[in-house]
């Protein structure tokens, strides 16, 4: 949101439910994310849900004089001293560095390898038995002034820096009339957006800053608000948010689900995921930020500003790969989370109590903590989003996040790979393997079991006469061994000969044309040109044209020279 200086800041309430899903792996290493840069100008919400049970913290982006804000949220209830308490910033932090979009990065094998397989299947593979995937641990005082105008002070109090009331409203006139004349600053049309709230039946918290109180905090910042309460209501009141707003400037929220259920999305506006697991040029590496902003920039204007956009759903008990590690229990704690330890409904009714809250150390073998994350974005204008938001469960439960992959090109060239490849001896080579090979066949090649391989720790078997190894073995069987070695330097020389074939193919074809595609898929998801993309500072060049054909390729002159080895 961009407040108006003049302006009552409208942060909204949010109702939701989620779902649980299995995990699907992705290997490799976390290289950066798009964290809280991307949210200067976002209202984050924190929704903790089971069933009706509903803990909700807001975290608004208020810049402004501290006594012109004030925060009004359409609650289904009235919210009494108790349940309501002040939250931590940091739990916001930390679930916004967990969830971001995140960039991977992965490394190139080298292209020139001679597959020189010659003499070394001599006996049968053995693979050990994948292990099993390690389970997923489970873990007031009314007045005649206020009557007249249909308004009901239902509580008021004070909760460290924030002066607190909930009331209730029959008109929505009415409503705007008390605000104002109780010294809240609300912007013209207020009393047309509170009255679907107002023929709803639901409740208005109200919040404004105690100055004195906020001075003494010492906190520079304003510290979120949590609440704790049950409801049928599934929903986001979020046009109140919009009247600050001018008609087409459009304004972030996210929301942060935590449930132990399953994926949240909306049922009256189109939820879709972000384009991801997407390979993008090594360039982007050290502009991350600057790719994801204008990625989202540019889907939500090209949709028009009508969708809500997924960006993450997962497992909290763990991730792959980790933008930041998942949420301890503590903080998952200070979040509302309310079932970690199998009793929720007394742990619920703590949350609507006004004792301190108390935080528990589990007991060995509880295991991990049941707690699924969805993580929805939205960039929306007042004319493109002209309904509050809604929300279902789906049953979608696959784990899913917005990953974007770089995949750094392996250093060298054609030539070095020649220089490596000519560096092999043949010759030499071969007389320590056909030397193996004769050991492997032994005196007795119809049934005795040649000598494990030092260090290979493989048995050998025999049953009823019959060598396991034999087939392997049959290749090499009924020749010299001057007819091993002739065969074994051919077929090292034929493996030299495709080892410079594969690299001059990465080299030359494979690794030009990648690039070529991963810089028209970062212009295609960002709106950036092909020039500017080129231009950017920190980009390896790659020859995007591949040499001219020849008859014979070029590097056959460099193995007849080997052909003699």
């Amino acid at each position: 949101m961009h407040p108006t200086r003049n302006a009552l800041t409208f942060v909204l309430a949010l109702l939701a439910s989620l779902l649980c899903v299995p995990a699907y792996s992705f290997c490799g290493f976390y290289a950066g994310k798009a964290d809280a840069a991307l949210l200067n100008a976002a209202s984050q919400v924190v929704v903790v849900r089971d069933g009706k049970r509903t803990v909700l913290s807001m975290l608004n982006d208020y810049r402004g004089p501290l006594n012109e804000f004030a925060l009004i949220v359409p609650t289904p209830v009235v919210l009494e001293r108790g349940q309501v308490r002040v939250a931590e910033r940091a739990v916001f932090e930390h679930l916004n560095a967990y969830s971001s979009p995140r960039l991977v990065e992965y490394n190139d094998s080298d292209p020139c390898q001679a597959d020189f397989t010659w003499g070394r299947n001599l006996y049968p593979a053995t693979f050990e038995a994948a292990s099993p995937i390690a389970a997923q641990l489970e873990e007031v005082a009314v007045t005649s002034r206020d009557r007249a105008l249909g308004v009901t002070v239902d509580a008021r109090y004070t909760l460290e820096e924030y002066d607190i009331v909930s009331l209730s409203a029959k008109r929505s006139d009415g409503l705007e009339t008390w605000l104002r004349e109780n010294g809240y600053k609300i912007p013209e049309g207020a009393s047309a957006a509170l009255k679907p709230y107002i023929n709803q039946g639901m409740k208005f918290f109200i919040a404004k800053v105690n100055l004195k109180r906020q001075a003494k905090s010492g906190y520079t910042t304003l510290r979120p608000l949590q609440f704790a309460f049950e409801s049928d209501k599934f929903m986001l009141p979020m046009r109140l948010g919009m009247l600050n707003a001018p008609p087409d400037r459009a304004q972030d929220l996210i929301v942060y689900f935590l449930t132990r259920q399953g994926r949240v999305e909306s049922s009256n506006y189109r939820t879709a995921p972000l384009p991801a697991e997407v390979n993008l040029p090594a360039l982007i590496k050290p502009k991350f930020q600057d790719f994801y902003g204008a990625l989202f920039d540019k889907l939500s204007r090209g949709e028009d500003y009508r969708v809500v956009y997924t960006e993450y759903f997962w497992d909290m008990a763990w991730c792959d790969p980790c933008a930041a590690e998942p949420l301890s229990r503590e903080e998952l704690e200070k979040s509302g989370v309310f079932w970690l330890d199998g009793n929720a409904a007394e742990r619920f009714r703590e949350l609507q109590s006004s004792a301190p809250r108390q935080f528990r150390v589990p007991a060995l073998g509880n295991g991990a903590l049941p707690v699924k994350l969805t993580r929805l974005h939205v960039r929306y204008t007042p004319r493109t989003f002209p309904e509050d938001l809604m929300f279902i469960q789906t049953n979608d439960q696959r784990n899913w996040q917005a990953r974007y992959i770089v995949q750094n090109p392996y250093g060298g060239s054609v030539a070095e790979c020649s220089e490596k490849l000519g560096a092999m001896d043949c010759a030499r080579m071969c007389k320590e393997r056909v030397s193996g090979v004769r050991a492997a066949l032994g005196p007795d090649e119809a049934t005795e079991s040649p000598p494990a391989a030092s260090g290979d720790n493989v048995p050998s078997v025999t049953v009823q006469g019959f060598n396991p190894h034999a087939r392997s073995l049959q290749p090499y069987r009924g020749k010299s061994s001057e007819v091993l070695q002739d065969e074994c330097v051919s077929s090292c020389r034929a493996s030299k000969v495709r080892g410079l074939e594969a690299a001059a193919h990465y080299y030359e074809e494979a690794l030009p044309e990648r690039v070529a595609a991963e810089k028209s898929t970062l212009s295609r998801l960002t709106g950036w040109s092909l020039r500017d993309i080129d231009a950017m500072a920190g980009e390896k060049s790659v020859s995007m044209v591949p040499p001219e054909p020849v008859i014979h390729p070029w590097w056959h002159k460099l193995l007849s020279n080997w052909r003699a080895r």
